[in-house]
């Protein structure tokens, strides 16, 4: 059968390629560079499935025709639950936008319903921004494509491999945290 990814019978579970496209590039470059090869192989799979995932967050947003910002604003308003509200300024810092950056990213997406204004009655020169109904709506769509295409990349592992990896990838970023 090979590593084509199909049965040979109707019915029979497709078939795992025992090599992937790291596993090319090391025999590629081995002997032509000096590299440690385990290292090489776990970071290049990491950027790899890094690049794999955006691309499946791109198309995420695309079956709800959000794009990258417009999603990200959302996102920030609704980690804070209902009424998915925060004020301007501070969605602008946790963006690192420009008040005017901010300012034409909230137009964008009140033109489109997604977002309202809300001059906050303690504090005239505060905006207060909300996810509209629809705004929410469209957000929970996304994270629920995204959803999908995250647990497409972790299938094949079980339980406790998911949960073993976990742990070693937190290893490697408390390391890169701490520096």
């Amino acid at each position: 059968m090979g590593t084509s990814g199909r049965g040979t019978e109707a019915g029979t579970a497709p078939e795992t390629p025992s090599e992937d496209s790291v596993d090319r590039h090391i025999a590629r470059w081995t002997g032509k560079v000096p590299f440690d090869v385990p290292t090489e192989a776990v970071i290049t799979r990491i950027q790899l499935l890094a690049k794999h995932l955006s691309h499946s967050k791109e198309r995420a947003l695309s079956e709800t025709g959000l794009q990258a910002f417009e999603f990200e604003t959302m996102h920030r308003l609704a980690s804070r639950g209902a009424p998915w509200r925060a004020p301007s300024a501070e969605l602008a810092a946790e963006l690192l936008l420009s008040p005017a950056g901010m300012t034409g990213r909230l137009d964008t997406l009140e033109k489109s319903g997604l977002i309202r204004r809300l001059r906050s009655a303690g504090d005239r020169r505060r905006v207060d921004v909300e996810l509209t109904e629809e705004g929410h709506r469209r957000w929970t769509d996304a994270m629920r494509w995204r959803g999908v295409a995250e647990a497409e990349m972790v299938e094949p592992l079980d339980e406790a491999e998911r949960a073993a990896l976990s742990a070693l990838l937190k290893r490697m970023l408390l390391q890169v945290e701490s520096r």
